[in-house]
Formats: C-alpha cells, structure tokens, sequence
C-alpha cells in the first residue's frame, strides 16, 4: 500500500508542478516587449497580446486540477495546436520542441488517474 501511495503522490503532483514551471518559463519569452522609446499603453497591450497562450494554459491547468483525464487531453490538445500554429508560421521545427513539455504532462495526468474513483 505505501508504494502505490508514493506512486500516487508521483503522478499527482508532477504534472501541476512541471505545469506551472512551464508556464512560468513560457512566460519569460513576453519579457522582449520591452524596448526603450514606446508608451506605456503599448507596452500593456504588448505584454497582454504575448501572454495569452500563458491565460490559456493556466485555464487548462486549473481544469486540469480538478479532472485529470479532461486535463491530460486539454494539454495534448494544446501541444498539437502549438506545432500546428508554429509549424505553420515558417519557425524551424526544432523549436517547436519548445512545447514538447506540454505533451509529457498532458500523458503523466493522463497515467495519474485513479482508476477506482468512487
């Protein structure tokens, strides 16, 4: 019993932290709005306009939180919808592999279900 406990634990807490970590670093590439010589109005909207795949994620986070299945799909989703979005736009695949992490927690909140809810 102690082993599935920590097994438990593993898959509960992995996916959220790795999550956050990776909206926080997705985060740091919205710090290049910042140039000197524009108003602050442009740099709001600017700064909005760079987070928003960040609103979105944590969105799916906090569904992912309460339901891990729908969450685990949300974030596979998402991963698909940044290679077709970047792949699209000319940008060398290899940086696509930037949101590879999105794939790894949307399968470890997949592997994390509980399969005896009750």
């Amino acid at each position: 019993m102690q082993i599935n406990t920590k097994k438990h634990k593993f898959f509960y807490w992995t996916p959220r932290v790795l999550a956050i970590v990776f909206i926080c670093f997705l985060a740091i590439f919205a710090l290049d709005v910042f140039i000197p010589g524009k108003t602050l109005g442009y740099y709001l909207v600017a700064l909005f306009m760079h987070l928003i795949p960040n609103f979105a994620l944590a969105l799916v986070l906090a569904i992912a939180w309460k339901r891990q299945n729908l969450g685990g799909i949300l974030f596979i989703l998402a991963f698909i919808a940044f290679l077709l979005f970047f792949g699209g736009r000319g940008v060398p695949w290899i940086q696509t592999l930037l949101f590879s992490p999105l794939l790894l927690i949307g399968a470890l909140f997949l592997i994390g279900e509980p399969k005896d809810k009750k």
